[in-house]
């Protein structure tokens, strides 16, 4: 399986199919809600454009039928202020407005900050936006909820949010994202596309890159899209 960086002059003349290391065939929208597919990452290649908080966390593994990208244990890695220990970020795409979905299962143990968790406005290991999700009940300030890291401590900006994520054991959740940069606001949705699991306007940052990993837990990624607009 390779990571495919798309073109938007190149989405206007070519269908989107992204080849499974099983031999079937994945459609993938040219187009979200207006949007190009800038990026269809299944983990079946090369990761060399990826960086990590720490390489040695990290292994590409089949899992359910396919490739995946699995953090199986703890990162040696302090960040700078507090945020996520364990996260990989795609360095070759910063965007700005942006929809992103991803499979993502947890295969920590459970309690009530079991996470994954998904960045994005990444400009530096201290400027950055997350999604954590965890069972944690909606007073938790610190799980389940979206956070900024701006060379402070994480704080939690959600402004809606549901009381806790449930995460079903050897089970890939879809997890989705909308962005729109020029309104700040920030969408987060959960296997339901319908109904939105958290929401916040912000606009620190209006652009970046895209990560994946979990605060301090183990997971698995599957399938990353992004449709977006692509900025220098």
């Amino acid at each position: 399986m390779r990571q495919v960086v798309i073109s938007i002059s190149l989405l206007l003349l070519l269908p989107i199919m992204v080849i499974g290391m099983t031999g079937t065939a994945e459609e993938v929208p040219q187009e979200m809600e207006g949007l190009p597919l800038l990026l269809a990452e299944n983990f079946g290649s090369t990761l060399r454009s990826w960086q990590f908080t720490d390489r040695g966390a990290w292994k590409q593994v089949e899992d359910d039928g396919g490739p995946a990208l699995a953090l199986f244990q703890a990162s040696q890695y302090e960040p700078p202020v507090r945020s996520p220990f364990n996260l990989a970020v795609y360095k070759d795409l910063k965007v700005s407005d942006f929809i992103l979905e991803v499979k993502a299962k947890s295969t920590s143990r459970q309690y009530g900050h079991r996470d994954a968790c998904v960045a994005f406005g990444w400009n530096d290991p201290a400027r950055f936006y997350y999604v954590h999700l965890a069972p944690a009940p909606k007073t938790d300030p610190h799980a389940n909820s979206i956070f900024l890291v701006n060379q402070e401590p994480r704080v939690s900006i959600a402004e809606d949010r549901n009381d806790g994520t449930t995460w079903r054991d050897d089970v890939y959740h879809t997890i989705r994202i909308k962005r729109d940069s020029s309104s700040g606001s920030i969408i987060v949705y959960f296997d339901d596309m319908q109904n939105p699991v958290m929401q916040a306007v912000d606009m620190t940052f209006r652009s970046g890159q895209i990560g994946l990993g979990s605060f301090d837990d183990t997971a698995m990624f599957k399938d990353l899209r992004i449709w977006g607009k692509q900025v220098q």
